[in-house]
């Protein structure tokens, strides 16, 4: 694992799999709560991209995983993270991506995307009308207000009662820094995405029974040229799905 000192110094882990191929890269963004090992290792997808092929680089986004974690909310925010893309990119010095983001990561991706050319291929996963409608992820399902007191409480109690209990029970699991996640869901981004000026070529994927990924349909039409597709699945388990993989590699490979 590799690092870099972003912007604002804060350091940032990522990983590299792969060499150079005729193709671009492929970054890969992760969610929140997790890291890229979870989203990206995990459901095989860093695999099945790199046996077709392609370099795969993925971060973890500040806060998450191997990177720093500050607890200033003034510190987070997905327009922030989109600034650590850029100098992952500058990083690696490559002039151009194919960027895919899943959920907190797919808002990142598409606000780089909106104003940074070297996407060549953009996939936006985990996310619908939310991100077209209220700039972010969709807090109609989840609202923040939940989510950051449920990491937060120290009451077995409250976190059994609270409609975010999986948020807790997954950063319990993989030993996330609470704290500094919560920060994260105070600076989450909610004000509106350039997406009409993304001009590279989007497809939004998306499981079939994700509630944080509600219409779809919505937020590419929304983005020049998008397409959509469903798989099966919810938040948690549609990049497991059968055809999820193969969703991605034949997008990416346009």
């Amino acid at each position: 694992m590799d690092r870099f000192s972003s912007f604002d110094g804060v350091g940032i882990a990522y990983q590299v799999w792969g060499g150079p191929s005729a193709l671009p890269p492929v970054v890969l963004h992760h969610g929140f709560v997790v890291d890229a090992t979870v989203n990206f290792v995990g459901p095989g997808l860093v695999g099945a991209l790199v046996e077709a092929g392609r370099q795969v680089v993925a971060l973890d986004a500040r806060g998450h995983g191997a990177s720093d974690k500050p607890h200033d909310a003034g510190r987070y925010g997905e327009a922030v993270m989109a600034r650590d893309l850029g100098c992952l990119l500058d990083t690696i010095g490559t002039g151009t991506v194919d960027l895919v983001g899943y959920s907190m990561g797919a808002v990142v991706s598409a606000i780089f995307a909106s104003g940074d050319p070297r996407v060549r291929r953009l996939v936006l996963s985990g996310v619908g009308a939310g991100v077209a409608e209220l700039g972010g992820l969709d807090t109609r399902v989840m609202p923040p207000a939940e989510i950051a007191a449920v990491l937060l409480t120290s009451s077995p109690t409250a976190v059994e009662a609270s409609p975010a209990a999986a948020f807790r029970v997954l950063a319990d699991a993989i030993g996330a820094d609470r704290v500094a996640l919560a920060a994260q869901v105070h600076a989450a981004h909610r004000s509106p995405i350039a997406l009409d000026r993304i001009t590279a070529p989007t497809l939004v994927l998306a499981g079939r029974d994700d509630e944080l990924a509600a219409r779809p349909e919505v937020l590419a039409g929304a983005i020049p040229g998008a397409r959509w597709r469903l798989v099966s699945g919810d938040h948690m388990t549609a990049l497991r799905a059968p055809a999820y993989a193969p969703a991605l590699v034949e997008f990416l490979a346009g």
